[in-house]
């Protein structure tokens, strides 16, 4: 009984879903076109579970490039109004089109000048008739076998919630970097915003060794910083190449005699480089992509001298992965 109980309701909110493909009509490309061409901001409301519904619209509408914000219908009848200007637009969201709160803002939100986009599932409600664009999201049935909790409407709700700010995603040309704009704390952002000069060692914490220097010198310059490398340079503070910890151990495997030999003699004279400005996931994708195996350090290259230095834990650590 659970698990065709499960199923049934699976089944009645696809349908519900699948019902709105065929209301994405002229009016519905218009109400899209009246957001794009909003000066100001996208007021989502709605009572109850609409509410809730409505909140998600506008932070999914606000996280994909239009202006949205979420105001309750009965605080708005008492002073929250005071957010809705002439220029913006405001979905209204109330499956029967009669939800007391709403239906009490329509003639204020009227005299205010706003644009009224209406989600609602019956044009001939007071919501459906005081809007400006209609737009349906009526369903047949509700999954609730009693008729009564929102369940297949709330969901055909946020589908064409979701048609709307994909639709003009899609218009405004919003790209991953765009939405990294608004996302810097999450993964994505630090993939598309975080560049190599935010994490790169510089200054007194960038290790670098003369090239007449010995492989000794050079050992007591990697110890100190920690970073199992150090960018080798000429007299004039040139880049020329670099000196790991893995080329001393290989060595090491051999004999000690090179201990006192020049840092130059060991040096990888053309490692993998980057420059500050490129994106720090371009750095990792550079290690990870070395053949025949990654490699763990990135000297940071501007003007030929070493500014810097990028460690893989450094990446990792920022979470760009």
């Amino acid at each position: 009984m659970i698990k065709e109980k499960a199923i049934e309701t699976l089944k009645i909110e696809a349908e519900a879903v699948e019902d709105l493909t065929h209301r994405i009509d002229e009016e519905f490309e218009a109400a899209v076109d009246c957001i794009l061409r909003c000066k100001a901001r996208v007021v989502v409301t709605g009572m109850g579970k609409s509410g809730h519904i409505g909140r998600k619209i506008a932070a999914t509408l606000a996280s994909t490039g239009t202006p949205a914000f979420f105001m309750h219908p009965a605080e708005a009848f008492h002073g929250d109004l005071g957010m809705v200007t002439e220029q913006d637009v405001v979905i209204a969201i109330s499956n029967s089109g009669e939800s007391t709160e709403v239906v009490h803002i329509l003639p204020i939100i009227r005299r205010i000048g706003a644009t009224i986009i209406a989600l609602c599932g019956r044009r001939e409600s007071n919501l459906g008739e005081h809007s400006d664009y209609f737009i349906d999201i009526g369903v047949k049935q509700e999954a609730c076998p009693l008729g009564l909790a929102p369940t297949a409407s709330t969901t055909a709700t946020l589908a064409m919630g979701d048609a709307m700010a994909m639709a003009l995603m899609s218009a405004r040309n919003f790209t991953s970097q765009d939405f990294a704009l608004f996302h810097p704390g999450g993964a994505l952002g630090r993939k598309l915003l975080l560049t190599v000069a935010d994490v790169m060692h510089t200054g007194e914490d960038n290790p670098i060794i003369l090239m007449s220097k010995t492989v000794k010198d050079a050992l007591f310059v990697m110890t100190e910083k920690g970073l199992g490398a150090a960018s080798v340079v000429d007299t004039a503070g040139k880049f020329v190449g670099l000196v790991t910890d893995g080329i001393i151990r290989r060595a090491l495997g051999k004999d000690n005699n090179f201990l006192d030999a020049s840092v130059e003699s060991i040096m990888f004279a053309s490692p993998l480089v980057i420059t500050k400005g490129k994106l720090a996931a371009e750095a990792l994708s550079v290690m990870e992509k070395h053949k025949p195996r990654p490699v763990t350090v990135l000297p940071v290259i501007e003007n030929d001298e070493p500014v810097g230095i990028v460690h893989l834990t450094d990446l990792l650590r920022q979470g760009v992965v």
